[in-house]
């Protein structure tokens, strides 16, 4: 069952596992136990540092080599999503140029880079809403061929949270949040709706179920879009999604928005408490973004986009001091390095440069627009060494 949501949970078959009863893997051996046994994911992304009580695990725990937390025949068994040499293009656009890389159960990984090298295309692509012109991807193991649908289960369940979060303006909150279940469960309307005022409580909103989507703000939106790709039938053998996907979650937000957003991310993840004090159970998800709070706040493994391709892979302490001159550019917003970039002002304008700015590599090209009846001399500079 595939929902159309904007943000949805796509509910796939897929084994049925029980979740151990006891602890969230408060060691490295529980963790061990419960990652090679039981074979469910795992959350080593922790939640920043003004979350978390001082006596709290911390992510130094996961990268002790001593722990031994994966046998050898888990380094590829705990691949949950894998991409081999995916293009994609769109008539004579080309976005994806052969992109290579792995998510594994329990990491946080962001996917970054300049506008235009498609980070959102690959995510589409890993959620089954677009198929790569050429090249593979693999979920669990498993090759996925063509667009996800119901006769093609990949065992996996995905929750989809679109850059402008994509709530239906007609319905309500509540309808928005409680779409999935209203259209694909049995479960009554009471309990639908004290479900979704859960939900909503989960990821900081109360008492707005009735309110229309005009009536919020930007980030309010932000979080009924992910309330409603995380709630799910409880009636079900199903659980959460195992895997949520965040496209510019932040995108728009002002600074202070942006951080309650970004540790909202977090808390949803965990293994820990959410808002209400249940337990989390979702191990991993994947961040679009090129807003470096969200880097430094909501993740802890980097991908690097540029011109289609994986020109980089680190964790997200390394990113500002990366040697990587595509990365060093971008960490840093300097003009002047190899990603390209365009200034467009009239002819005359004070407010753009008439000639390369200072050092900048670049050209400069005059170009003549009509509209209407005005004919508009436009000065373009392409910068980009």
């Amino acid at each position: 069952m595939t929902s159309l949501v904007g943000s949805s949970v796509f509910a796939l078959n897929r084994r049925n596992v029980s979740h151990p009863s006891t602890g969230y893997c408060k060691s490295g051996k529980k963790i061990a136990a419960f990652s090679i046994n039981a074979r469910r994911p795992v959350c080593c992304s922790i939640a920043p540092q003004n979350l978390r009580p001082a006596d709290e695990f911390r992510p130094s725990k996961f990268q002790d080599s001593s722990l031994n937390l994966f046998t050898e025949d888990s380094e590829e068994t705990d691949v949950l999503i894998e991409c081999k040499d995916v293009y994609k293009s769109f008539g004579e656009k080309h976005i994806l140029r052969g992109v290579n890389f792995k998510i594994k159960d329990g990491e946080a990984v962001g996917i970054i880079g300049p506008s235009g090298t498609g980070k959102s295309t690959i995510l589409k692509i890993i959620a089954g809403l677009l198929t790569p012109d050429k090249g593979e991807v693999y979920i669990r193991g498993r090759r996925r061929h063509g667009l996800i649908s119901d006769d093609d289960m990949s065992g996996l369940r995905i929750g989809l949270v679109f850059q402008s979060g994509a709530l239906f303006d007609s319905l309500t909150v509540r309808e928005n949040v409680g779409f999935l279940l209203y259209e694909h469960s049995r479960m009554p309307e009471d309990e639908i709706k004290e479900l979704v005022a859960e939900t909503l409580a989960a990821v900081g909103l109360k008492e707005v179920e009735d309110r229309m989507p005009s009536e919020l703000s930007g980030g309010m939106k932000k979080r009924v879009a992910l309330a409603r790709s995380i709630i799910y039938d409880t009636t079900n053998n199903t659980i959460e999604p195992e895997v949520l996907l965040y496209d510019e979650p932040t995108a728009g937000l002002d600074p202070i928005a942006s951080t309650v957003v970004e540790d909202l991310i977090r808390s949803v993840h965990c293994k820990g408490e959410d808002a209400l004090g249940k337990p989390g159970k979702i191990a991993s998800y994947v961040v679009v973004t090129h807003q470096h709070s969200t880097i430094r706040r909501a993740v802890d493994r980097l991908v690097f986009l540029h011109e289609g391709k994986v020109v980089w892979e680190g964790m997200t302490h390394e990113f500002t001091s990366s040697t990587n001159p595509i990365v060093q550019q971008f960490a840093s917003g300097n003009l002047d390095g190899p990603i390209s970039w365009v200034a467009v002002g009239f002819s005359g304008s004070p407010y753009l440069p008439l000639s390369s700015p200072g050092d900048i590599q670049g050209e400069i090209h005059d170009l003549k627009y009509s509209v209407g009846l005005f004919d508009l001399n436009l000065k373009v500079f392409i910068a980009g060494n």
